[in-house]
């Protein structure tokens, strides 16, 4: 919302920490909390991924209190932010918003070891509502000097170009900084009404946010494509595996489809969905081998004392009985990681990292019997306790999820 969570020099702290905006969290002594750097260190030190999540063009939200900072863009070029209903949104057609959005990103990657860039939905603001009709967003301005420019596109196809070019300035922006970082976007998951399947009705992204979101799919501009499918399996007009299979099939460059399941709606106050349906929506997802995984929002709903239905541990038990590795990005380009080489003393291994490039993690498989089991390590644990165990293999995993030559060991 045109704040960060973090020290910036280009955006105010976020009040959300501090409850002011522009002031900073303190820690211990004289220096601001980092809580990005904090994240970071203590998702790598666990074996996780890190992917900062951004709104390009949101300014003000809703739930905001504090006034804005000096250093705020609405404050500092106010003329490309506007008020669209009780909200503030840098505007998509002003070259300065998309200058801020690109440098922020930028700034994150240079100073931040994180492992992707996330936007979200939000492109052109979600309509607001006046008297049964839609209230159009304001940016008379830069659709007169387009037209005094000569311009020919329709207003319609004129927004949707300023975020098309905006997707690929961003994708061109990771990929100059950190080309080993992937890149996704959590798009709304009912697709453009000329290409929707049968029966599928709903919201357009494409007339409504000025997202031509089947677009930038097929031309690859992202890494990952985590469509919001928040509907259950049998909800008509948007059924979960309909529209799972709309956006496989529109993928011709075999990027990463992670659908985005609505977990937060098993603790919904009003008609809950039942815990079943996450298990069999992930399931659907598992069915289909082109679809590489899926995530939840939110995190919230997974934990025990936010979860009436038990679903974390209905996950735990059934779902999730088995560790994975996060599927390989063979598009991207990074160092090679080395195999290691293991020592053993007892039924206690040692894994010693190859030179050069580090391990983000271990794929560590252990021989019980004859029959190989599998776990995932994070690059700081560097034992293997293999009580039982005739022999431990160990694999290297670089950051884009490849495996180096397994090194092993008998016991």
């Amino acid at each position: 919302a045109g704040d960060a969570i973090y020290p910036s020099t280009l955006e105010p702290w976020a009040e959300w920490l501090s409850g002011e905006q522009g002031k900073a969290p303190w820690g211990a002594g004289e220096t601001p909390w980092d809580p990005l750097a904090f994240w970071v260190q203590e998702a790598h030190r666990r074996g996780l991924e890190l992917h900062a999540w951004f709104n390009p063009y949101r300014a003000r939200p809703t739930a905001a209190k504090s006034a804005l900072a000096a250093t705020h863009i609405a404050v500092r070029q106010p003329a490309v932010v506007k008020r669209y209903g009780d909200q503030l949104w840098m505007d998509p057609a002003e070259p300065a918003a998309v200058t801020q959005t690109l440098a922020v990103v930028a700034d994150v990657l240079r100073r931040y070891d994180v492992d992707g860039v996330h936007i979200d939905d939000y492109f052109y603001p979600y309509p607001v509502q006046a008297e049964g009709a839609d209230v159009p967003f304001p940016d008379d301005e830069p659709w007169a000097r387009y037209q005094l420019g000569g311009g020919a596109l329709t207003r319609d196809d004129w927004r949707r170009a300023q975020v098309d070019d905006m997707v690929r300035a961003l994708q061109r922006t990771v990929r100059d900084v950190k080309p080993h970082v992937r890149l996704g976007v959590s798009p709304f998951g009912l697709p453009r009404p000329d290409r929707r399947p049968p029966g599928i009705t709903g919201f357009s992204q494409f007339d409504k946010l000025y997202a031509d979101a089947e677009r930038w799919l097929e031309q690859g501009w992202l890494d990952y494509w985590a469509p919001q499918l928040y509907w259950p399996i049998a909800r008509e007009g948007q059924q979960f595996p309909v529209l799972l299979d709309y956006w496989l099939s529109a993928n011709p460059q075999q990027r990463h489809v992670w659908p985005g399941l609505f977990t937060s709606q098993s603790r919904a106050a009003n008609n809950p969905w039942p815990a079943r349906e996450f298990v069999d929506q992930i399931d659907a997802v598992r069915a289909r081998p082109a679809a590489g995984g899926h995530i939840h929002f939110s995190l919230v709903s997974l934990m025990p004392e936010k979860d009436p239905q038990k679903l974390g541990e209905l996950l735990k038990l059934k779902t999730y009985g088995e560790p994975a590795l996060v599927p390989v990005t063979t598009w991207l380009s990074a160092p090679l990681v080395g195999t290691p080489v293991l020592r053993a003393k007892a039924k206690v291994v040692t894994i010693e990292a190859a030179p050069g490039e580090p391990a983000r993690r271990w794929a560590v498989w252990q021989r019980h019997g004859g029959a190989w089991r599998f776990a995932v390590q994070a690059a700081p644990e560097r034992v293997v306790i293999a009580p039982g165990a005739d022999a431990v293999a160990v694999a290297a995993v670089d950051r884009l999820g490849r495996l180096s030559e397994s090194a092993m060991i008998r016991l």
